[in-house]
């Protein structure tokens, strides 16, 4: 996608300066000026941004962090809590067939989304009182209208401020790679905040109090890999479509979001049913479900990256050499 130009600028053989006629740059102290101020106000506002976040998740994690000075076992518990998050994340980094993201994106991408996941939950938290009491639908309207689009913007943010903007994003499939990942952190955060929680409230031992939940947020966690490596493969689409970028990012986030408000909404029914009409205890029905929601959603991405990478393979068997991404003006490159 080529720089639109004035047809001043256009039809110009470089031997007139047009500049502050259809071109510019900062030349001028006024120039420099504004420049500077722009600078200021865009780097400022990231830097409020992150500082706010940042803030907020140290609050967030006061609790997970006491509980784990007065009893390290419990860290063990933080920590394979995500073990099956952090194995999808890994598998779809494996299944990216052009060159490998840095590390230090990878990093950056993780802690970005544990920051950014305290917005979610400040979102969740102040709109909940406002909409679940609504009469039979509350609920539903809650995960389809606050938590799921919230949860997955927020997500896909974690994407958009750095790693998308880095010329390492090259390729379509990085985008659910780098989405993959801002799953992994979010559920990283998610997991010690409700583990922490049910623990302090818990009337049995921490062990076995801490043992239960934890099962059950290592098998909330791949969803949320999926969900957002899902997001993040159409901002993938987005930054080499420069012309549909809106609306692929909005058709990313619509799938993820609705995936992920139906998997909110059916998780506390379909597992009832389940025990009810099959002989095994709700427990099992639950891991049931989940495995079996998050394959069908997991098969949906995999197809996907899969054609993805049969594309990729043929267009290296046609030129001899692996295929190079052509990057536009839209983003500046930042390595």
């Amino acid at each position: 996608m080529q720089r639109r130009r004035d047809p001043v600028d256009r039809a110009s053989d470089g031997s007139t300066d047009l500049y502050d006629v259809s071109t510019w740059e900062p030349r001028s102290i006024v120039d420099l000026l504004a420049y500077t101020i722009y600078n200021g106000i865009s780097y400022g506002f990231r830097a409020i941004v992150l500082a706010v976040a940042l803030g907020i998740t140290l609050a967030l994690l006061v609790q997970p962090a006491v509980l784990v000075l007065d009893d390290p076992w419990l860290g063990a518990f933080f920590g394979l809590s995500i073990v099956p998050a952090a194995l999808l994340a890994a598998f779809i980094w494996y299944t990216d067939i052009t060159t490998s993201e840095p590390l230090r994106l990878l990093v950056a991408t993780f802690v970005l989304a544990v920051l950014f996941a305290t917005f979610a939950a400040v979102v969740n938290s102040v709109m909940a009182p406002y909409i679940q009491p609504i009469a039979i639908v509350g609920p539903i309207l809650f995960f389809y209208l606050i938590v799921g689009p919230v949860e997955e913007t927020v997500k896909l943010l974690a994407v958009r401020v750095y790693a998308y903007r880095s010329d390492s994003f090259d390729a379509v499939v990085d985008g659910a790679v780098y989405g993959a990942v801002a799953g992994l952190g979010f559920a990283a955060i998610e997991n010690a905040i409700y583990i922490a929680g049910t623990v302090s409230e818990a009337q049995v031992g921490i062990v076995s109090a801490a043992t239960g939940i934890a099962t059950v947020r290592a098998l909330v966690g791949p969803g949320h890999v999926i969900y957002s490596a899902i997001a993040g493969y159409y901002l993938g689409l987005a930054k080499f479509n420069r012309e549909y970028a809106g609306p692929l990012v909005v058709k990313g986030l619509l799938v993820a979001s609705f995936v992920h408000a139906t998997y909110n909404t059916t998780v506390g029914i379909v597992p009832g049913l389940i025990a009810s009409a099959v002989p095994i205890g709700p427990g099992l029905a639950f891991i049931a479900y989940v495995v079996v929601y998050d394959a069908a959603i997991g098969y949906y991405l995999y197809r996907k990256i899969a054609r993805y990478r049969r594309a990729y393979r043929a267009a290296r068997d046609d030129t001899g050499e692996p295929p190079e991404s052509e990057l536009t003006e839209f983003e500046p490159s930042q390595r």
